[in-house]
């Protein structure tokens, strides 16, 4: 069936855009309206950055002899520490210097911190983090992706680090600021960078230390916590960490030294004659003969001894030949031996 213009017209009517939160998270809690009571000083213009199209302003003080140069990037924050309305506390050797973005996200910071120029070196740097990521991001996971390219962006640039948790809101709900802080941690924590927690410094209950938006600290309370909590930190990292020498390794005790002791078991073996010209056989029947030649003995034993073969070469078989023939009628004489009994001859 079809339907006329002003069907369509009542349908264009009934159509709602589809409600988008900044950051979507299940069941976040109710913004909160409160507003603060403390006092902000009148916004001063500032530069407008070619880079993002917002207020930017770069303060590096003049260097002094003795003195750590510490820099702090942040944004809206940083303001009334830029026009001098709250004054850094004073002494540690320790000259601070501010780039501040009003109102710039991670990615925003991102483009600033590419395009700037600090003319010294600084020796430490501080980030605060960003909190205007609270309505700019979409989603946390992007949220903390912009945030990891911003802190390897300084980690290149600067090699000493450290990011500032960023100070509470009124106007957006307490839960929603928790999850940012945890992810924004957990990226920090990634890449090895310290993540200093102040949040626990700036109690909701007392309403001085905001401004009467709800968003900035106010000149005279909130400022001067963040002022404070600035360079106590700053100060903290700059300390170079005392390295322990290791203790002295305990002298060992002397390894007693043990003499082995060689346990020979079995059957002895006869130790070789030094001269090749003594030899000795014996009986061990008392009444088998015994021949005796002058030194050397010749004994006939009836029972078998276990010996270690030697092998004469023929020049010594000859030369014993020589000094006792082996024609000697004492040689020829027939030695009674009982049956079954064999004669062992040991060297």
């Amino acid at each position: 069936m079809a339907r006329g213009k002003a069907h369509r017209r009542n349908r264009a009517g009934n159509f709602r855009p589809m409600d988008r939160s900044p950051i979507s998270h299940p069941s976040p809690s109710a913004p909160s309206s409160r507003s603060g009571t403390g006092i902000r000083h009148p916004v001063r213009r500032w530069p407008v950055s070619a880079a993002t199209g917002k207020s930017h302003k770069c303060l590096v003080p003049p260097e002094s002899p003795g003195e750590k140069f510490v820099l702090v990037v942040g944004d809206s924050h940083l303001r009334a520490l830029v026009d001098g309305i709250v004054r850094m506390p004073a002494g540690g050797g320790v000259t601070f210097g501010f780039m501040s973005t009003p109102g710039a996200s991670a990615a925003e910071l991102y483009t600033e911190v590419s395009h700037a120029n600090i003319s010294r070196t600084p020796d430490l740097v501080c980030l605060l983090a960003p909190s205007n990521n609270l309505t700019a991001s979409r989603t946390l996971p992007e949220a903390a992706q912009d945030f990891r390219q911003l802190l390897t962006l300084l980690q290149s640039k600067w090699s000493k680090l450290f990011v500032l948790d960023f100070p509470p809101r009124l106007t957006v709900p307490e839960d929603l600021q928790t999850f940012l802080r945890q992810d924004f941690h957990r990226v920090a924590a990634q890449m090895g960078i310290k993540y200093l927690s102040v949040a626990e410094h700036f109690s909701l209950d007392r309403l001085a230390l905001w401004a009467r938006d709800g968003v900035h600290l106010s000149d005279d309370g909130g400022m001067v916590v963040l002022a404070s909590l600035l360079w106590e930190f700053a100060s903290q990292q700059l300390v170079e960490p005392v390295v322990q020498a290791p203790p002295p390794a305990s002298p060992r005790p002397a390894a007693r030294r043990v003499t082995p002791k060689v346990v020979v078991s079995g059957h002895s073996v006869s130790p070789r004659p030094t001269n090749p010209f003594e030899w000795t056989c014996k009986v061990s029947n008392p009444k088998v003969w015994i021949s005796s030649f002058h030194t050397n003995e010749i004994v006939l034993s009836a029972a078998p001894i276990p010996v270690s073969p030697v092998r004469f070469s023929p020049a010594i078989l000859d030369l014993l030949d020589k000094f006792y023939p082996s024609d000697l009628d004492c040689a020829g004489a027939d030695v009674p031996v009982p049956a079954g009994n064999k004669v062992t001859v040991i060297s």
